[in-house]
């Protein structure tokens, strides 16, 4: 079964399809990524990976720590300390994270060359 029909797990309001979008989102694989090795600070995460705004980090930061993947650990020092790092379900997924980063190596010029022939849509709903 595809679980593309009536009760199967891609509906709008099924748990699987609100983690699915999650995880979709351009950052998120990226910062959980970034925090596989242990707790870091932010801006560490910053130039970990490069091209995220702090702004954008901290939204998704934010939003993995609302969904139960990171947790974050302010710290009463002069000057504040926080540090981020993964929960148990956070750390579940850095395998799944490899695994696609692997296989996008693996086929990266797979993906670029079908890019590069196929045509551009017209815009007239094809």
């Amino acid at each position: 079964m595809s679980g593309f029909g009536p009760g199967g797990p891609f509906l709008a309001d099924c748990p699987a399809r609100l983690t699915v979008e999650l995880l979709a989102d351009k950052w998120t694989a990226v910062v959980l990524f970034g925090l596989s090795r242990g707790p870091v600070r932010h801006g560490e995460l910053i130039e970990l990976i490069g091209g995220i705004s702090r702004k954008m980090l901290t939204q998704t930061l934010r939003r993995l720590e609302a969904h139960g993947l990171v947790s974050r650990h302010a710290y009463a020092e002069v000057p504040p300390r926080v540090e981020y790092e993964l929960t148990p379900l956070g750390a579940s997924l850095i395998d799944p994270i490899h695994t696609l980063t692997e296989w996008a190596r693996e086929n990266a010029d797979a993906v670029l060359d079908a890019l590069d022939t196929t045509p551009e849509p017209n815009g007239h709903g094809d």
